[in-house]
């Protein structure tokens, strides 16, 4: 049903899925106030790769993760870790997890990443920001076998099989290895990606803050929202102290923080952290673009131009962890063993800017994108690894529903109270 259009908005969330949502609400002609508790990008959305890549946007419940078993779950060195819990949040988490990682689930969810895929890149554009996407020609996808290539290749017959392109070609070693110097003696074969993008994530989401402040938004970046309230007449953000924020409508949209600010209204689902991360090291010779691993579940990426370089990022992991754990050494060491046959020319002691952050896990692997309960309050949240490559889009499909605009009738898909 249509909704009137409020006039005042409070987004709670200053990452990319919150920004770009105050963005597309301006677009609309609403008044945003942003507020975060630690400042602009200082979730998720600064340390990760900053891959706009819709070839490899694809849903986390892959029944490949569970190809390995259960158990290789509880070491640290796995690419998918889980400590050993008692926490009853968490087992639940994961028990639903485990349902949805079948092939007949994940075909499901790939439908609906294959429509909203298909819009991505177009979303981006859609932002008038001064820190500018780049083409990643190729996109390369570095593998220690035919085998393990054979791996990612099924993976795009499936995505092909139900309604989405890939453009890609399959690289011998030495053409890998002569579009990419850096690559390492461990890696045989190879993959071209083509039409993909990559951002360096934490200056994009501050550009994105300066244009969002810019166009009259009023940004706080002090403010820990303790609950959110529907009266009735108006929606409040009660923060810690005591301050309130009145306005016609909130939007959450705090990452793996978001539970306990939208259960209230209706929104049962469990968003677990799934911890990535990053470091920073400067190869040799650095690499022009970003390169990915996928066996070893690494994604690398150059964060600055030809003309300042600024490092190359290397990510990786995901661990079922509380949002607030420090970081594991551990895990930070893994992702070195893991890429170190895989690339040359790396001082590996040399790292800097390690890096943990908590990307927002759902159970069957799609976000959260709608109105709750309460008419005054929604969410946007839950995209997994993907609040960068799919922020700027859910902000546009939010920001329509919030002020009564024909909505797509994808947001189904993604509907909180589900």
């Amino acid at each position: 049903m249509p909704h009137s259009s409020p006039r005042r908005v409070v987004v709670v969330g200053a990452g990319m899925v919150g920004l770009a949502t105050a963005w597309h609400l301006q677009e609309e002609g609403v008044e945003v106030t942003v507020l975060d508790r630690q400042g602009v990008a200082a979730g998720s959305s600064w340390g990760n790769a900053g891959w706009l890549a819709p070839a490899l946007t694809l849903p986390l419940n892959d029944p490949a993760i569970l190809a390995s078993g259960m158990r290789s779950m509880l070491k640290s060195s796995s690419p998918v870790y889980v400590p050993p819990t008692a926490d009853p949040r968490l087992l639940r988490f994961l028990v639903g997890f485990v349902r949805h990682c079948t092939p007949g689930r994940w075909r499901a969810a790939m439908e609906v990443f294959n429509r909203v895929n298909a819009h991505a890149l177009d979303a981006f554009a859609q932002l008038d920001v001064s820190e500018a996407t780049k083409p990643a020609e190729p996109f390369l996808a570095g593998f220690a076998s035919e085998t393990d290539r054979q791996v990612l290749e099924t993976e795009f017959e499936h995505v092909r099989e139900w309604g989405g392109t890939t453009d890609y070609e399959l690289l011998t070693e030495d053409e890998i290895k002569k579009l990419e110097p850096t690559l390492g003696a461990g890696v045989t074969h190879g993959i071209a990606l083509h039409g993909q993008r990559f951002i360096n994530p934490g200056r994009y989401v501050h550009a994105l803050a300066d244009a969002v402040v810019a166009r009259g938004a009023t940004l706080r970046t002090d403010v820990v929202a303790e609950r959110v309230d529907d009266t009735g007449s108006v929606a409040r953000v009660v923060a810690a102290g005591g301050e309130t924020f009145e306005a016609d409508h909130v939007v959450v949209a705090t990452g793996a923080w978001l539970g306990g600010l939208v259960r209230p209204h209706g929104v049962k689902a469990i968003v677990q952290a799934g911890r990535g991360y990053s470091f920073t090291v400067q190869p040799e010779v650095m690499p022009t673009n970003p390169v990915y691993f996928p066996i070893q579940r690494v994604a690398c990426t150059p964060l600055g131009t030809p003309d300042a370089p600024a490092g190359f990022r290397v990510a990786g992991m995901m661990e079922f962890r509380k949002p607030d754990a420090a970081l594991d050494p551990r895990r930070v060491k893994a992702i070195v063993d893991a890429a170190r046959p895989m690339l040359t020319g790396v001082d590996w002691d040399a790292r800097t800017d390690e890096w943990v952050g908590s990307r927002p896990c759902t159970v069957d692997g799609l976000p959260l994108i709608g109105r709750t309960r309460s008419p005054r309050v929604s969410v946007n949240g839950g995209h997994g690894m993907w609040g960068i490559a799919l922020g700027p889009l859910s902000g546009r499909l939010l920001a329509r529903d919030v002020t009564g605009r024909e909505t797509d009738p994808v947001l189904t898909s993604f509907d909180p109270l589900r």
